[in-house]
């Protein structure tokens, strides 16, 4: 572990650092960021603070399974300066934990709970999945039942996702893996937005819910499109409009961190992680605002993309979000938060977009922002407040917007933002006045 850190610290002092205030969020994810050392904790806070800053009150958020910590650790954790803890609980029953294959039993749980209330951090979140072989409805309604009286201030309840390479791959080419059905995952989706919602816990993205003040500040930056550094094996960056992943394995990263230093020994600059990358283009930055915004329940500012991308973006949207609404899978408000109808909403937006269309397009709130960055093991993830920028929950302008419906929309969401973004492929055929009407939004079969 130790050879590990030296080599991201050298990735930190190899790094540029973009303009902009102290680091506002860190995040240390992937892997088991809290088998960390807390020395070794130590010397990561102290190289991103020496070489980008540490904003006082920053959010330090640090991913724990339980069975790799304790209560003195945790102290220790809080006191070189973690703020918030993520705990992967996945379930409430020895059976499926132990049908998953997960690192650590129902034991575990229970003292890892304890240790994070003997420790009291500001925050913390409990992590469940749904979709668990062997999974019921009743043992999810268990499993939610005990996430709240274990007293976090934030809930993720993530769907299993089996993906290439893993024991859930191999059991299911085997035929050996029995998931939920369809309708009762749909069910265990809905339980878990009533349960947690009579809970005090707001659902503030498809996989999240937090109490007032408990959202993760961290995760918003991702949701809104803010720039975000990353540091580690694995950990994907998003700066002056490029995205870059890091490679995942130890001897590539070494050997791409050694590549990093020589460049920046050489150089007259310091090198920008992905500098090589060819820049996001409007297109998909616009794609990008719409899955992002879509996902959470604070929604799409239909005024703010008048002003950033055009009327026609707003049609375009609007159109295809219509035979949603009209199943009940989107909600629309008006600029004071009034519940409004799809077609009320896009009207006051355009027509503010058309009053202010002598003051020249304006950026959706906060999409410039600075800059933070995503986590590889046991790595520094770090959010920072642009120079000018009022932070990564945006300006406090509120113009008409659309959301997806809790918990139907949320539900559908990949469906229905299929749907958006269907509506953007103009064909060759049918570009005429739609295309030049649209601008850059229309172009998108072309990009």
């Amino acid at each position: 572990m130790q050879r590990y850190v030296d080599t991201l610290l050298a990735e930190i002092a190899a790094s540029r650092v973009l303009p902009g205030g102290p680091l506002e969020t860190v995040f240390f994810g992937g892997g088991t960021p809290s088998l960390l050392p807390p020395e070794l904790l130590a010397r990561i806070l102290e190289a991103l603070d020496a070489r980008v800053g540490l904003a006082g009150g920053a959010e330090v958020s640090m991913e724990a399974d339980p069975g790799t910590f304790d209560g003195p650790r945790l102290r220790e954790y809080m006191r070189l300066g973690v703020t918030r803890l993520s705990v992967g609980v996945q379930a409430f029953q020895q059976e499926l934990l132990t049908a998953c294959g997960r690192g650590h039993n129902l034991a575990d749980v229970r003292a890892a709970i304890d240790a994070v209330h003997e420790a009291g951090p500001p925050s913390w979140s409990l992590d469940l999945i749904s979709g668990l072989p062997g999974l019921t409805p009743d043992m999810w309604r268990e499993s939610l039942q005990e996430a709240v009286a274990a007293g976090p201030g934030h809930v993720s309840v993530y769907d299993l996702q089996v993906e290439e390479g893993t024991p859930f791959e191999r059991w299911r080419r085997a035929g050996r893996l029995a998931l939920p059905p369809d309708d009762a995952a749909v069910e265990m989706y809905g339980t878990a937005s009533e349960l947690l919602g009579a809970a005090g816990f707001e659902h503030y993205e498809v996989s999240n819910y937090a109490r007032a003040g408990h959202r993760c500040a961290h995760n918003q930056v991702y949701w809104l499109g803010l720039p975000y550094y990353a540091y580690g094996m694995g950990a994907a960056s998003y700066l002056e409009g490029r995205r870059f992943t890091r490679p995942a394995k130890m001897r590539p990263y070494e050997a791409w961190v050694a590549e990093l230093a020589a460049r920046a020994a050489g150089g007259v600059e310091l090198p920008l992680p992905g500098d090589c990358l060819p820049r996001e283009s409007p297109e998909e930055l616009l794609l990008d605002t719409l899955m992002l915004r879509l996902r959470t329940a604070d929604g799409l500012d239909l005024a703010a993309l008048a002003a950033a991308y055009g009327p026609a973006a707003v049609r375009t949207v609007t159109a295809a979000l219509a035979p949603h609404e009209r199943r009940g899978g989107v909600a629309a408000f008006d600029g004071e938060g009034r519940t409004a109808s799809l077609a009320e909403a896009t009207f006051a937006a355009l027509k503010s977009a058309a009053a202010a269309a002598g003051k020249g397009p304006e950026p959706l709130p906060s999409l410039q922002a600075a800059g933070s960055s995503g986590a590889g093991a046991a790595a520094g993830a770090s959010a920072q407040r642009g120079a000018g920028e009022e932070g990564v929950a945006g300006s406090g302008r509120r113009g008409p917007r659309v959301r997806l419906a809790d918990p139907q929309g949320f539900l559908l969401s990949n469906d229905i933002i299929s749907d958006v973004f269907a509506a953007f492929d103009i064909t060759e055929s049918g570009r005429g006045q739609a295309a030049e009407e649209a601008g850059p939004a229309a172009a998108l079969a072309q990009a």
